[in-house]
């Protein structure tokens, strides 16, 4: 649409000098998109809105905290009890971090699913990653800044595996801290960085929006749109499917922030932080214990940190591990199998990294840890070579509307 085609001379005044609106008609009008899009299409804008909501009760919830290790306990203590709703943004933030991850993961199993990472959204996947990296160290960093006894030892035990790097190691962590222990600089960094990262991850997620509309979104049976029959506009169809979407999750973060807005946290961290008494069991925030239990399952330091962050680099390089040209698991009944095992062994190791770090736990991490690299590096790139695929359709109309593509 052109600016001339507006009704109000206002908006045709400012989309002729600055075309926002017509950007933002040809996104809701224009932009073809896949028939047969399902609910499982619906955690992308699920994301954007976690990520909204995030920066605005973040926002707020800085007017009242104090970066500093004598009183930042206290002031967040005071955000729960004199604050006006200051109880409720406190609680809204940090369930929506939790749902945030939930919608998250649930984005990328999907992606996993149907093939969303392969040729030509290749950027588009590996962007995502970037995202999920900058979402890691922004919660990590926004976990320390209450200063409970998780906070600090969970901070003291995760900088210090940069130690662990050769030659380098011990200057990492030095910078990471502002001295030579956890303490204030380091919890003034932290702060500082936590409330810049989410303005970085909305930048990429523009880019991220901006690679899926070079190709469009991929759809449950991973073939590409044949012409408009395979297409309808985004709006109404599936805007309407996402606002259902959005009030589903407003309701069940509702649930969480109103009636046990403490199960997903750790009881220790409601104690002020302790430098001279140890937590019987120091454990991250639960979207990072598959990560965690990786990490432990190695005897050795570097090596435990090599392999938790190799979980992540292989994710950068899963496009040029299946070379399998069909995209869906519809169409591809070994990979199905070994995709749910895969699902099944990220739940475990999410399980075990909550474990104490002994006896049949590591057993079991390090077994679990063997198969998430072999899934990727080994099975993966055998079903490229080796797996019988169904045949696929010959449009997203076949399906959709039956045999002959047109409406009954």
């Amino acid at each position: 649409m052109s600016a001339t085609q507006f009704k109000s001379p206002v908006v045709r005044w400012i989309d002729h000098r600055l075309p926002v609106f017509s950007m933002l008609h040809h996104t809701a009008h224009d932009y073809p998109t896949p028939k047969n899009l399902n609910y499982m299409w619906n955690f992308g804008s699920l994301a954007g809105l976690s990520l909204a909501i995030m920066i605005v009760t973040g926002i707020v919830l800085a007017m009242s905290y104090t970066a500093h290790v004598d009183y930042a306990f206290d002031s967040v203590e005071r955000i729960m009890r004199d604050v006006n709703h200051g109880w409720m943004i406190r609680y809204i933030h940090m369930n929506t971090a939790s749902f945030f991850f939930i919608v998250v993961y649930l984005h990328m199993f999907r992606g996993l699913y149907y093939g969303s990472y392969k040729a030509p959204r290749e950027l588009l996947w590996m962007l995502g990653v970037v995202i999920f990296l900058l979402m890691m160290a922004t919660a990590f960093m926004g976990y320390v800044l209450p200063w409970g006894q998780m906070s600090f030892w969970g901070a003291t035990v995760i900088t210090n595996l940069f130690s662990a790097i050769p030659y380098v190691g011990e200057s990492i962590v030095t910078l990471l801290w502002g001295g030579f222990s956890v303490d204030n600089a380091t919890l003034n960094r932290f702060f500082s960085l936590h409330y810049l990262m989410p303005f970085i991850i909305a930048g990429v997620v523009v880019l991220h929006i901006v690679a899926l509309h070079r190709f469009g979104s991929n759809n449950p049976i991973g073939i590409d749109t044949k012409g408009p029959q395979d297409t309808i506009s985004f709006h109404p169809y599936y805007t309407i499917k996402d606002v259902f979407g959005i009030a589903v999750f407003l309701l069940l973060l509702a649930m969480a922030v109103f009636f046990f807005p403490n199960a997903m946290g750790h009881p220790d961290n409601y104690i002020p932080a302790d430098a001279l008494q140890t937590p019987a069991h120091i454990v991250p925030e639960w979207y990072f214990l598959p990560f965690y239990a990786i990490l432990r399952a190695v005897p050795d330091k570097l090596g435990g940190v090599l392999l938790m962050f190799g979980a992540i680099a292989v994710l950068f390089v899963l496009p040029w591990l299946d070379r399998s040209p069909v995209r869906s698991a519809r169409f591809r009944p070994l990979f199905r199998i070994f995709f749910w095992l895969f699902f099944v062994n990220a739940i475990a190791l999410g399980y075990l990294g909550g474990k104490p770090a002994e006896g049949i736990y590591v057993i079991l991490s390090r077994v679990a840890t063997a198969w998430y690299f072999l899934h990727f590096l080994a099975i993966l790139p055998l079903l490229s070579m080796f797996e019988t695929t169904k045949p696929l359709p010959k449009s997203i109309s076949e399906p959709v509307l039956g045999s002959s593509g047109r409406t009954a």
